[in-house]
């Protein structure tokens, strides 16, 4: 690889790692963040779902956006927006400014995904291109990793307000390195095989591989959303542990999903080298992690700690092979003048899922109990893959047409 991809993915690797360090800002600091302002669970619900619709909102769009500018402009002003909304918040006094603040986070993070999955389009060549976009992607996870130990050290440290304020700085510094010394490739470094032009904004919407893509993301995605907003509450209010236990084990599923993710991402390449079907050899992977999916419902089954962390480890495992291989098929299925758009769109359907599950996980686990609430996160990916075989593997004869 060239010197140039390298400097990329260290890139893309940073901002990946502020970018979910920056979520898990709140659901780490939950039980501070609710003594700080004086709220319950449906306050706290509230500001989540604030970010969540504000991100949905906003995912639609910035693959266009991305698209339009250049990935060098747009994403320098959403990783620079995304950071001063984390350290405003963090300096914020009032539960308006700092749920606005997390508002403002949810319009500037989407584009991270769609630009991640258009540089890598271009710069990374198919035979390699799964296991190179988990690495640029690892950032996330090993952000998510390092949330729950960092932020705990910073928060007892010194305070809550500097585990918001440090991230937005150093974010705001990625920033202007992006805006200084990324460019796109030209000629002979441009890796995307792109024989077919770009189809129009309503022509995407005619497509059956766009609305299984999206419509897995709607089903499967809140089972990672529990992983990032109500993991770190439920080793804490359900589990019993302390804000310094958690951060000795909270951050054990992260590593493990991040690790799994790369195996996936790995293996999927070696399976499209040897199929020589890209989305074939990606579908058969997606369906053997969605029949690990299942693994969800036996965590509140778990008698001990060590159990519930490796169980939920699993689920980690799931939720991030998964993205690992589904990422890499839209550039197997679509031209590379819609990649970001259509990642972006898949997001938002997902961050939509994920916003109707942060409303149920709360009533369900209340109403009905946590094993229920489990038994329904543990079948989504089920659900996800016979969405995927009916709209891609079954109707990929439709070629895309304008």
């Amino acid at each position: 690889m060239t010197r140039q991809v390298w400097w990329l993915l260290a890139l893309l690797f940073g901002a990946a790692f502020l970018n979910f360090l920056d979520r898990q800002l709140l659901s780490v600091l939950k039980p501070t963040i609710k003594s700080e302002f004086g709220i319950d669970d449906q306050g706290y619900a509230l500001i989540v779902n604030v970010f969540t619709f504000t991100y949905a909102a906003a995912y639609m769009g910035t693959g266009w956006v991305v698209e339009r500018l250049g990935a060098r402009l747009a994403y320098a002003l959403f990783l620079g927006g995304w950071s001063l909304a984390t350290l405003v918040g963090g300096l914020s006094r009032s539960l308006a400014v700092f749920t606005g603040c997390r508002g403002v986070l949810g319009l500037m993070e989407p584009a991270h995904a769609p630009t991640t999955v258009r540089v890598s389009v271009m710069w990374f060549p198919l035979s390699r291109r799964a296991f190179l976009m988990s690495v640029a992607a690892w950032g996330g996870t090993i952000g998510a990793v390092a949330a729950a130990p960092l932020i705990s050290w910073m928060a007892l440290t010194w305070s809550w307000r500097v585990a918001f304020v440090v991230p937005g700085l150093a974010g705001l510094i990625l920033a202007v390195v992006w805006w200084v010394t990324y460019r796109d490739p030209q000629g002979h470094e441009l890796q995307a095989v792109d024989s077919m032009p770009a189809l129009p904004w309503t022509g995407l919407w005619r497509q059956p591989a766009l609305w299984g893509i999206v419509l897995a993301r709607l089903i499967s995605d809140p089972l990672w959303y529990f992983c990032l907003f109500w993991m770190p509450g439920y080793f804490q209010e359900q589990r019993g542990l302390s804000l310094k236990a958690l951060g000795m084990v909270g951050w054990i599923p992260f590593l493990a999903g991040s690790l799994g993710g790369l195996a996936c991402a790995a293996v999927s390449d070696r399976m499209v080298r040897r199929m020589r079907d890209p989305v074939k050899a990606r579908l058969v992977l997606l369906a053997i992690l969605a029949a690990l999916g299942p693994t969800a419902c036996l965590v509140p089954l778990s008698p001990g700690l060590a159990g519930t962390v490796i169980l939920l480890s699993m689920v980690a495992v799931v939720c991030l092979g998964w993205f690992a291989v589904l990422g890499p098929m839209v550039g197997d299925v679509f031209p590379l003048g819609n990649v970001a758009s259509v990642w972006a769109i898949a997001g938002t359907f997902g961050a939509v899922g994920a916003m109707g599950s942060n409303f149920a996980i709360g009533r369900v686990s209340t109403v009905l109990g946590t094993e229920r609430m489990f038994l329904i996160l543990g079948c989504l990916h089920l659900i996800a893959m016979a969405v995927l075989y009916l709209f891609v593997w079954r109707m990929r004869s439709s070629a895309p047409s304008r």
